[in-house]
């Protein structure tokens, strides 16, 4: 039920009872004829109707200036609880006693959820300092060797194939066989794009020594040149602690790698920025998108995305819609020291 309308009926409520119990004393104590209070009348108005009007109008007017006065405030705190889901920053604006201490409760649970999210990402941090110190360098050379062999071997065998499927169909050859090996020639170059896919999760995937701009455009750059893609970029270079960089750029990859494989994708979009105190990674394709309701129950991409954001305090969101283009966002607040940006 509406504020107002809860408060007229109240005040409306409470004006008759109170009418009822004073017409009733009075009648008892002061009245023996009680049909001469029923014949009465104030001007050309029956007495009985004034006195059960009195209470109507005055619980409507009452009713209307408490109803809006708290429904005001309500509005307010419920602004204010808008402003602390959003992660923007509460202030205590109001003059009213009762609502100044509720706001003093939202800044404190506020400044709660950002100690909170500090621990997590310096907790990343770490994670990730200890990572890079407990790689095994058999690993990398073994992913670097296997990235290594699956490009000169089978990625050039795949890319001579190409080639060679492309010049025979230029050559004049019946319509069905064409057919056939234009079907031909989009499969392997589609494995093309899951190789190339593979090779990006196969390379390494700690920045090394990188901050997160350069290694999201050296991505990009080397994608470029691989990809028949249209790929583009707005990456701004700021300060961010080597924890919640590490999992972004892996972010990246993961969701590149889905647009490779998955999307048919011809045009590919990537946003890294900050505003607002808020880091704000976004990945954008036009291809075939998905049923977000079927897939995300079972994508252990996406899962694992979503994880990482959860880990450094962000949010993830993705959307896609069948036909139009698939967009994902991750916003993370970034609570580390300003420092000078990496150039």
């Amino acid at each position: 039920m509406n504020t107002v309308i809860r408060h007229i009926f109240t005040a409306v409520l409470l004006g008759f009872i109170l009418t009822f119990i004073v017409t009733v004393v009075t009648l008892f104590v002061f009245v023996d004829d009680w049909s001469l209070i029923a014949g009465a009348k104030v001007g050309e108005v029956n007495y009985l109707v004034v006195l059960f009007g009195i209470p109507i109008v005055g619980g409507l007017i009452i009713g209307i200036v408490t109803g809006t006065y708290w429904q005001q405030r309500l509005r307010h705190i419920e602004k204010q609880m808008d402003e602390l889901l959003k992660g923007r920053k509460v202030k205590a604006a109001s003059e009213f006693k009762e609502i100044k201490k509720i706001e003093t409760f939202l800044i404190e649970i506020q400044e709660k959820i950002r100690d909170q999210t500090e621990a997590a990402q310096r907790l990343a941090t770490d994670r990730a300092t200890e990572r890079e110190k407990s790689l095994q360098e058999v690993v990398v050379q073994e992913r670097n060797r296997l990235a290594r062999e699956l490009h000169d071997s089978v990625s050039q065998q795949l890319f001579a194939a190409s080639m060679m499927m492309s010049a025979i169909n230029e050559e004049n050859t019946s319509t069905p066989v064409r057919k056939q090996l234009h079907l031909v020639e989009n499969m392997i170059q589609q494995s093309q794009m899951e190789m190339r896919a593979l090779l990006l999760h196969l390379r390494p995937v700690a920045l090394k020594g990188k901050s997160l701009h350069e290694g999201i455009k050296e991505l990009l750059l080397e994608l470029t040149e691989k990809v028949p893609m249209k790929i583009t970029w707005k990456i701004e270079a700021f300060h961010l602690d080597k924890g919640v960089e590490d999992q972004l750029f892996r972010v990246t990859q993961e969701s590149v790698s889905n647009t490779l494989r998955h999307s048919k994708a011809t045009n590919l979009e990537v946003i890294l920025m900050e505003r607002d105190e808020t880091v704000i990674l976004r990945v954008v394709d036009n291809g075939i998108g998905f049923n977000i309701d079927t897939v995300k129950t079972n994508s252990y991409g996406l899962q694992n995305m979503r994880e990482r954001a959860f880990e450094i305090g962000g949010s993830f969101k993705i959307i896609s819609i069948p036909g139009e283009g698939t967009r994902m966002e991750i916003k993370v607040p970034n609570l580390g020291k300003e420092g000078e940006h990496h150039d």
